[in-house]
């Protein structure tokens, strides 16, 4: 299986990143380091721009245990790219043959064209995006991708990072109200001649890739309140945002970096990136940005395993996201499909006798939870139904929200036993999602059972609704005995979904 390390030589921060994958198939992160090297520090104090002494000693020190890692590891393909700070400085050239010696690394310093793009990559490869924009922060840089159809067909970048404004604006870590005030404007005048991104809120979305966007994500779901191990497709909505800036600016640099969802090492630097993203989303009139776990390094990696592609893009990002997590525990996928077949086939029948909505949105997330229900497996036979939840959430489904990612680990977790809920996820959910997870459970349920053999016999279950009682028949191609017994047992939780009796002819 081909594996390869992308080390992301950002301004604020060095991270390596090791993917592997099956060509045309599935792929997985397997490594990752990150270390807060800052090699912008000071940058735009000199004139002309160049690395500092010590923040470029932290940088080779980092390559050169980044070269040493992949070493050990056996990774061979190693690809370094430089972005903001690195193609600034007047002395690059000095940087890139010392990490060349001490290293052995060759480094791609990325135009701004190509940082956009590599962004843009990764943005509309894991998120919602589809007409709209893609922003990328950065410590040195800000880049913006205008999106038409999910293609890229504007960008612009700005010197506009979150170590750079901060060591402009905010020096010491100061949110004295005038200097705030300057940093703001100082943004604003510079998105003010972005013709494509004024009012482009109104009919499209804005999403989000970098640690700043994602610290401020994870820090607004702690302060409401909401669970999840990660932020993947959290919509940070421009209130939330406001008052999160409100409260950062309140704080010493120390305090901001306590902060529940801030790492300490982005203390005195949150501040500048929140503003920067609030500038974004007023210039856009967007009410939300969503956000993505992926990044630059994502970005570049998908270059390589969509290549092919013009541009390398997934055809469906949601079903691209739910069969890669199945195939990287290695899924029946067979049984799966089958289970999915037939949960969907009763569900459609059940839409088309009004006992429920058949909204389209309910359907996906049932097909994603029986494609997923026994991923748990690879933990352990034993509870793999909760072991499916656990790895469903903390792996999180790219272009699923967290609520749609804790309705399909939910419906995966009461597949086999046990009263279907909402539990400690309910804060994510709306009105009817309890009922939804019921419904759902119950159908996954009953599929489950109908290929309890896991041979595929029973090819559908068909359903006739007479004086409120729901009837089931089997269409099987052979023995359906152990199928009928086995759902027979669990008819219990769709009766209590759907309201009524249900028989198994």
């Amino acid at each position: 299986m081909p594996r390869v390390a992308v080390v992301d030589l950002g301004s604020n921060s060095f991270r390596l990143v090791v993917f592997e994958w099956e060509p045309g198939g599935a792929w997985r992160r397997t490594d990752e380091i990150y270390e807060p090297v800052r090699i912008g520090e000071g940058l735009d104090a000199s004139d002309p721009p160049r690395l500092q002494d010590e923040p470029m000693g932290r940088a080779l020190e980092t390559l050169e245990l980044f070269a040493h890692f992949c070493r050990h590891l056996g990774v061979a393909d190693v690809r370094p790219v430089a972005t903001s700070a690195i193609r600034d400085a007047d002395n690059q050239a000095e940087f890139l043959e010392r990490a060349r010696a001490r290293a052995g690394m060759e480094v791609r310093v990325l135009s701004r064209a190509e940082e956009a793009y590599f962004g843009y990559l990764a943005a509309v490869n894991t998120t919602r995006l589809t007409d709209g924009v893609a922003l990328d922060i950065g410590g040195g840089s800000m880049q913006l991708v205008r999106v038409g159809d999910r293609v890229a067909a504007d960008s612009a970048s700005w010197p506009l990072g979150a170590v750079r404004l901060t060591e402009r604006f905010l020096a010491g870590g100061s949110a004295d109200p005038k200097r705030v005030a300057a940093l703001r404007e100082h943004v604003q005048s510079k998105l003010a001649g972005v013709a494509w991104l004024e009012g482009a809120g109104k009919s499209g979305r804005l999403a989000g890739i970098g640690g700043t966007v994602r610290n401020l994500a994870a820090a607004t779901m702690h302060a409401n309140g909401l669970p999840g191990p990660n932020v993947q497709g959290f919509e940070l909505e421009r209130g939330m945002l406001d008052e999160l800036v409100e409260e950062l600016a309140e704080l010493e640099p120390a305090a901001r970096g306590k902060v529940r969802g801030i790492k300490p090492e982005r203390g005195d630097v949150i501040l500048a990136g929140a503003l920067v993203v609030q500038a974004v989303m007023e210039a856009g009139g967007f009410e939300a940005l969503e956000v993505t776990e992926a990044g630059l390094r994502e970005g570049v990696f998908f270059s390589t395993l969509l290549e092919g592609s013009d541009p390398p893009l997934f055809a469906d990002v949601r079903a691209a996201g739910v069969r890669n997590l199945a195939a990287q525990y290695d899924a029946d996928s067979i049984h799966a499909g089958h289970v999915a077949a037939l949960a969907l086939g009763v569900w459609d029948q059940l839409g088309d006798a009004g006992l429920h909505a058949a909204d389209p949105a309910e359907r996906e997330l049932l097909w994603a939870a029986a494609m997923l229900h026994d991923i748990g497996v690879a933990v352990d036979y034993d509870d793999h139904h909760k072991h499916s939840r656990y790895l469903i959430l903390n792996a999180g489904l790219p272009g699923h929200s967290p609520r749609e990612t804790a309705l399909i680990a939910q419906m995966a977790r009461y597949h086999r036993k046990g009263t279907p809920s909402l539990g400690d996820l309910a804060a994510l959910a709306r009105r009817g999602d309890e009922a939804l997870v019921l419904r759902g459970a119950a159908l996954l349920r009953l599929a489950e059972q109908l290929d309890r053999a896991r041979d595929q016999h029973v090819r559908a279950a068909r359903v006739k609704v007479r004086e409120d009682v729901v009837r089931l028949t089997l269409d099987a191609a052979g023995d359906a005995a152990l199928a009928r017994w086995s759902a027979h047992r669990h008819l219990g939780v769709l009766e209590r979904a759907l309201g009524r009796p249900v028989e198994l002819a």
